[in-house]
């Protein structure tokens, strides 16, 4: 949830991006009303009320959460290319790139205990990284900083992990609150960084992993 704020604040109300994000949302939303009506049975219902009738024409939508069933996830999950194997893998990769970060975030946090930085968003971070990892993280692209939750990230190959978080000295983007060289280079947005203004006024970025 915390890497999904970016793209939906920041990114174009109907880019695919924020789109896809918002499906995979209401998707898990509705699985879980599902899965929580039993011992939860008025909470369900009060956000059925809200939640439960999206994405339905009139006549399916059901009016009570206890008169609808639980979702067949297999039509999410069981298309060609998104088996048991598929999804196994999916989330070893991503369970991996977790524990980087978490690593990483460790040595941002020594940043805002001394008083360095606020937030994750302030810090830059050089990662020093084993081949594998160096190639599995480059793999995320532009996204990697999205994913780490910070305005810069930059690999490079060694023997072993090393960490180097510090505080950044570029400019916050009043928008979406990253740090950039080039908060100001649209004369005529002064206060906000390219990313941005492409996203309010022209074509957009291209969001691929996070």
């Amino acid at each position: 949830l915390d890497v999904l704020k970016d793209r939906l604040y920041t990114t174009a109300p109907e880019s695919l991006a924020r789109r896809s994000a918002q499906t995979a949302l209401w998707q898990i939303t509705q699985a879980m009303l599902r899965w929580m009506a039993p011992f939860l049975s008025f909470t369900a219902e009060e956000a059925w009320a809200v939640l439960g009738a999206e994405g339905k024409t009139p006549k399916a939508s059901k009016e009570s959460i206890f008169m609808d069933g639980y979702l067949d996830l297999g039509e999410w999950f069981g298309k060609p290319g998104h088996g048991a194997g598929a999804n196994e893998a999916l989330l070893a990769k991503w369970a991996h790139i977790r524990e980087i970060r978490e690593a990483v975030n460790k040595d941002i946090e020594v940043l805002r205990a001394a008083g360095h930085v606020g937030a994750s968003l302030q810090a830059e971070v050089l990662l020093t990284l084993e081949p594998a990892d160096f190639a599995l993280l480059q793999s995320l692209g532009a996204d990697l900083k999205f994913v780490f939750i910070t305005s810069a990230v930059t690999l490079a190959q060694g023997a072993a992990m090393a960490i180097t978080a510090a505080a950044t000295t570029a400019t916050k983007c009043e928008r979406c609150w990253h740090y950039t060289d080039d908060v100001g280079a649209d004369a005529a947005h002064p206060g906000i960084c390219g990313r941005c203004v492409s996203n309010l006024f022209g074509a957009g970025e291209n969001r691929t992993v996070a």
